[in-house]
C-alpha cells in the first residue's frame, strides 16, 4: 500500500514537473545569444538573459491615460495571441509596452498567450508546437485581438498610430 503511494505521488510530481516545463523554454546555444521559443509568460520574459531591454522598455514607455481608461472598460471581453521574438529589436521594444497597457488595464493574465518564435532558418517565425500555424504570422510581434474565438484585429511588428490607440481603435471597430 505504502509503495502505491509512494508511485503515485512521485507519478504526480513528474507530471506537474513536465508541465511546468512547457513554458519558458529557452534555447542556448554554445556561442549564440539566448532565446525563448514557445508558450512563455512574463515570468520568462523577466528572465536573466531578457529583464535587461524588459525592463527599460518598461519603464520608459509612458502610457496615453486617456486613452487607457477608454481601453479598460472594454479590453476585459477579449483574448489576446502575441507572436514575439526575443531576438528582434521590435519585440523587445512594443511588448515590454504591450505589458504595461495591459497592467494599467487590469487586463486578466488567463486571457493573454504569448508565443516566443524561432529566428533559427530551419523553423523561422515558428513554435515548437505550431501556435501560428493558420494564422499568417510574418512579422513580430503580431498582437491578435480575439472575441467570441474570431479574431477582431491585429497590431503587426509596429501600431500605426500607438499601440493604445491601435487597440483601442480594433476594440471600437468590433463594437460598431
Amino acid at each position: 500500500m505504502m509503495n502505491l503511494r509512494l508511485y503515485y505521488t512521485l507519478l504526480l510530481l513528474c507530471l506537474v514537473f513536465c508541465a511546468c516545463k512547457d513554458i519558458n523554454l529557452e534555447i542556448a546555444e554554445e556561442g549564440e545569444t539566448p532565446y525563448l521559443l514557445g508558450k512563455v509568460d512574463r515570468e520568462g520574459l523577466e528572465g536573466p538573459n531578457y529583464i535587461a531591454w524588459f525592463q527599460e522598455n518598461y519603464e520608459d514607455f509612458e502610457l496615453d491615460m486617456t486613452t487607457i481608461s477608454e481601453l479598460k472598460n472594454e479590453l476585459g471581453a477579449y483574448d489576446i495571441l502575441v507572436f514575439l521574438g526575443t531576438w528582434c529589436d521590435d519585440s523587445q521594444l512594443q511588448v515590454p509596452q504591450f505589458y504595461k497597457i495591459l497592467d494599467a488595464c487590469d487586463f486578466p493574465e488567463n486571457q493573454l498567450t504569448v508565443v516566443a518564435l524561432s529566428e533559427q532558418d530551419d523553423l523561422y517565425k515558428q513554435s515548437p508546437t505550431h501556435e501560428e500555424a493558420g494564422l499568417n504570422i510574418e512579422y513580430v510581434p503580431t498582437f491578435i485581438l480575439f472575441k467570441d474565438d474570431t479574431e477582431v484585429g491585429r497590431i503587426e511588428e509596429f501600431p500605426a498610430d500607438t499601440l493604445e490607440k491601435d487597440m483601442l481603435a480594433i476594440i471600437s471597430d468590433n463594437n460598431n
